[in-house]
C-alpha cells in the first residue's frame, strides 16, 4: 500500500510517519507533501492508495485538494487528520473514508488502516465516487446515506428532512442546493418537496380534487402541486 502524508507541519508528518512504521508500513511506501498542491500532483504521478490529509494548510487546503483528488480515474482513499472537529461534515462531503483528530493515537490510526484495507481500489471507485451520498449530523457524529436509498426530501422549518429506507435524517442543505447537486436524480413536485422519480409508484386523485404520489415499498403519500402534475404524469407514463 502506497501512502501519502499531507501536512504543512514537519513534526506532524514525522509523527504520523513513525506511527505508520510501527504499524508495519514499509517506509519506502510512504510519501510526504507539504500542501494541497503537492498532494494533487503526487496523486497524479504516483499510484497512491491512501492519503492522510491535513485540512488547515496555506494555499490549497485539504478539503480543496481532496475534492480534486477524488475526481481522478482511480482515486486513493482519503483520511483527514486535523485538530478541529467542526470539519467532519465537510470531510465526508468529499468522500473521506475516515476522520482522525490530532494528536493521532496509534489505535485510531490502526483502525483507519484496517478500514481502508477492506476496500480494493475498484470497490472504492465504485462506492465512493460513482455512488452519491448525502450527510447528516447524527448523535454528535456524521451519518452518510446513499442517495439511492432516499425516497424524497421535504423542507421542514429551517431543515430539510430526507426520507430514506431506514427512516429519516435532518440535513442542513436546502432543497435548491440539493436540486443543483443532483439535477438528474431529483424531481420537484412541490415548492417544499423533491422526490427520487424512480421510486414513485403511483399518482392518486384526492376527493377534494388534489393529487398525491405514492412510493415503492413505503406507505408515504405526498401532495403534488398543480403546476407539477403534468410532469409527474409524464414520468409515470414511461
Amino acid at each position: 500500500m502506497k501512502i501519502l502524508i499531507v501536512d504543512d507541519e514537519r513534526l506532524a508528518r514525522q509523527r504520523l510517519y513513525t506511527l505508520l512504521q510501527e504499524l508495519g508500513i514499509d517506509p519506502k511506501c510512504i510519501w510526504e507533501a507539504e500542501n494541497g498542491e503537492q498532494a494533487v500532483q503526487l496523486c497524479k504521478q504516483q499510484e497512491i492508495d491512501l492519503v492522510f490529509m491535513d485540512i488547515h494548510m496555506p494555499g490549497m487546503d485539504g478539503l480543496d485538494a481532496a475534492a480534486r483528488i477524488v475526481r481522478q480515474e482511480l482515486p486513493p482513499a482519503i483520511v483527514f487528520t486535523t485538530a478541529y472537529s467542526e470539519h467532519a461534515l465537510d470531510a465526508f462531503e468529499v468522500h473521506a473514508v475516515d476522520y482522525l483528530l490530532k494528536p493521532i493515537r496509534r489505535e485510531k490510526l490502526a483502525a483507519a488502516l484496517e478500514k481502508v484495507t477492506r476496500l480494493t481500489r475498484p470497490l472504492l471507485q465504485r462506492e465512493e465516487v460513482s455512488e452519491q451520498w448525502i450527510t447528516s449530523k447524527y448523535r454528535g457524529g456524521v451519518q452518510r446515506i446513499p442517495l439511492s436509498d432516499v425516497y424524497y426530501f421535504r423542507a421542514d422549518s429551517k431543515y430539510v428532512v430526507a426520507r430514506h429506507r431506514n427512516g429519516e435524517a435532518l440535513l442542513e442543505d436546502s432543497l435548491v442546493s440539493l436540486e443543483k447537486r443532483f439535477p438528474d436524480d431529483l424531481l420537484r413536485i412541490h415548492r417544499s418537496t423533491l422526490v427520487r422519480p424512480h421510486l414513485v409508484s403511483a399518482l392518486h386523485k384526492q376527493p377534494e380534487g388534489g393529487v398525491e404520489i405514492g412510493f415503492v415499498d413505503i406507505d408515504d403519500r405526498l401532495e403534488v402541486s398543480r403546476r407539477h402534475v403534468p410532469r409527474v404524469r409524464q414520468l409515470l407514463a414511461r
